[in-house]
């Protein structure tokens, strides 16, 4: 099995060091840099399975760093690694196309619990279950290059939207809960909340649905999750 490729992007030497013994140790090497603008020119000159950021960073900031590797449309895992931990912070980080977040000070073990989480999910999302385009009414999306065509014409979506419309259209017709979504999508031990889920739902519904507020493919199960329904039915009373 080929080892995954890791970049480690943190300006505290110790912390650093501890970070890449403890990964060694558990078959994880990592490569290493300081600076927010290093790391920019490293993950869109070489792929990367993983990205563990810090957000404070010289040269350039972590939700910076994200920002613009999610405009070069790649689509690498990022896991920020901060001291900016609350929940506003979370939810920005997220918003700008990042994994998973972890709070400063933390222990080791977690980090690692949460960097073969991330390794996993990356795993689901890539094997072939739903290859190719896969249609919704005469609309289609594709899992693999991360667009599709809907209503209001072609798209791009990030990888959280993809992993969660993924996730709904493998059972079509079936309600899927929110807690479900977060568990498969961040993994039981991460820290976003429904009010993530909810927000990353918007997003696909504006790339989906012609009018989003009157949605025919994907559905809001009131305080339990949401639905993809094959059919493309409005239901009464849903905004």
């Amino acid at each position: 099995m080929t080892q995954p490729r890791i970049l480690l992007v943190e300006d505290e030497l110790s912390l650093a060091e501890g970070i890449k013994l403890n990964m060694e140790m558990e078959g994880l090497p990592c490569e290493w840099t300081t600076r927010g603008d290093d790391a920019l020119k490293r993950i869109l000159a070489d792929p990367y399975d993983l990205v563990i950021l810090d957000v404070m960073l010289p040269g350039m900031d972590g939700f910076s760093v994200c920002e613009r590797v999610r405009e070069a449309n790649n689509h690498t895992p990022i896991l920020f690694l901060t001291a900016k931990n609350s929940e506003d912070d979370r939810v920005h980080g997220f918003e700008t196309g990042g994994d998973d977040y972890l709070g400063k000070p933390f222990q080791v073990r977690e980090l690692l619990l949460r960097v073969r989480a991330i390794l996993r999910r990356e795993a689901w999302y890539r094997n072939r279950s739903l290859a190719g385009r896969q249609r919704f009414g005469t609309y289609w999306v594709d899992f693999e290059n991360f667009c599709g065509e809907g209503p209001n014409g072609p798209f791009t979506l990030g990888v959280k939207e993809c992993m969660i419309l993924k996730l709904l259209m493998e059972s079509p017709g079936q309600v899927v809960s929110r807690d479900a979504i977060l568990d498969k999508v961040w993994g039981e031990d991460a820290s976003p909340t429904s009010r993530t889920v909810d927000n990353f739902i918007v997003r696909i519904r504006r790339c989906m649905e012609a009018d989003a507020h009157h949605p025919r493919w994907v559905h809001t199960v009131r305080s339990v999750g949401y639905i993809f329904d094959p059919e493309g039915r409005i239901r009464k009373g849903e905004e």
